[in-house]
């Protein structure tokens, strides 16, 4: 284990070894958890389902910076993804893994690429699908998804951040390709499923990245940071701490208010952001199903705890999908992977 101070003389904790070797190290302790689900491609940092490429099938891969998880290798698996490319802490991953990646999950169908709305990471991936394409003849489409209602543009993004939303476009786009969807038909879902969901997210502390040792940003003792983004970025306000039910109704009334919701019927999903008890989740959900409830809008089905982590930070995001019939069928599809089990 080791140890870093901050400024504040506060001893930052961490259960690794070497800082340089912590997503290496991760991923060769995925593959020996859940061989039956993954492998790693030999000089890389992707996973890949343990049985890709599968004949036929059209691939469905995504990938980002480390820090995330269970976000992305935790959905490999059938109904979901074929492969996950994991970059540094908070950092894209390369286009030379991506491409990697995109050959390895190529079964003759095509390969559709979920990509977080990050700079690095849109870049990245628009690089090594024009590599793919030239080396091979793999065809290849991607769907950038930008779920985050909190702010326009970050640090990170020009436009609206990808945030837990994600998942639900990989469990979509996973289960069309299951069945049998076509690589252009499959990017149709995944797009309305973009087009449909909204997330919002908070901070009750920062996270800790393995490298610094010390929080990202300062967070009083009575502060919480409001629209903050899954690497620390800043929100669109700095508050006073209010209670539980006080913060769910500030996150989903916005992202209520972006989703203009004309259908009666949603998917929502409390995430915690690492750090955060399953308890104080549910406390959450409750007032959000109370809340929805209240606006005549009936939950389909509820995600209650960490899907898109931010490394330690405490905290939580909401995601509304606003449901129609061929989405709900997808998303009631099985699935099985070692994150996610439908």
């Amino acid at each position: 284990m080791l140890d870093s101070v901050d400024g504040k003389g506060t001893h930052m904790k961490k259960l690794i070894n070497d800082s340089a070797d912590v997503v290496s190290e991760m991923l060769d302790g995925m593959v020996v958890a859940h061989p039956e689900y993954v492998r790693r491609l030999e000089g890389t940092n992707v996973l890949t389902r343990a049985d890709a490429p599968v004949d036929g099938k059209v691939g469905i891969v995504s990938g980002g910076g480390s820090g995330h998880e269970p976000a992305h290798a935790g959905y490999l698996g059938e109904g979901m993804l074929d492969g996950a490319a994991a970059g540094e802490v908070f950092t894209s991953p390369t286009a030379d893994q991506l491409g990697a990646m995109i050959t390895a999950c190529d079964g003759g169908a095509g390969v559709l690429c979920v990509v977080k709305n990050y700079e690095g990471d849109v870049m990245n991936f628009e690089t090594a699908i024009e590599l793919a394409e030239m080396e091979g003849d793999t065809e290849v489409e991607y769907v950038v998804v930008d779920d985050d209602v909190a702010v326009e543009d970050s640090l990170y993004t020009s436009g609206r951040r990808g945030v837990c939303g994600t998942i639900l476009v990989h469990k979509v786009a996973g289960a069309a390709a299951t069945r049998g969807d076509d690589l252009i038909e499959i990017k149709r879902l995944a797009e309305r499923t973009v087009e449909r969901v909204g997330t919002m997210g908070m901070a009750l502390t920062s996270c800790t990245t393995p490298e610094k040792g010390e929080p990202t940003f300062d967070l009083g003792d009575e502060e919480i940071e409001l629209g903050i983004g899954i690497h620390g970025e800043p929100g669109v306000e700095r508050a006073e701490i209010m209670d539980a039910d006080a913060v769910t109704d500030h996150l989903s009334e916005r992202v209520l208010a972006d989703l203009e919701i004309e259908e009666n019927e949603v998917m929502t999903i409390v995430n915690g952001m690492g750090a955060t008890p399953l308890m104080e989740l549910y406390i959450i959900n409750r007032r959000l199903q109370e809340l929805l409830g209240e606006r005549g809008i009936e939950t389909w089905e509820g995600w209650v705890g960490d899907y898109m982590t931010s490394l330690d930070m405490a905290g939580c995001s909401i995601t509304v999908l606003e449901l129609d019939a061929e989405l709900k069928e997808l998303l009631g599809a099985p699935a099985d992977t070692p994150a996610l089990t439908v």
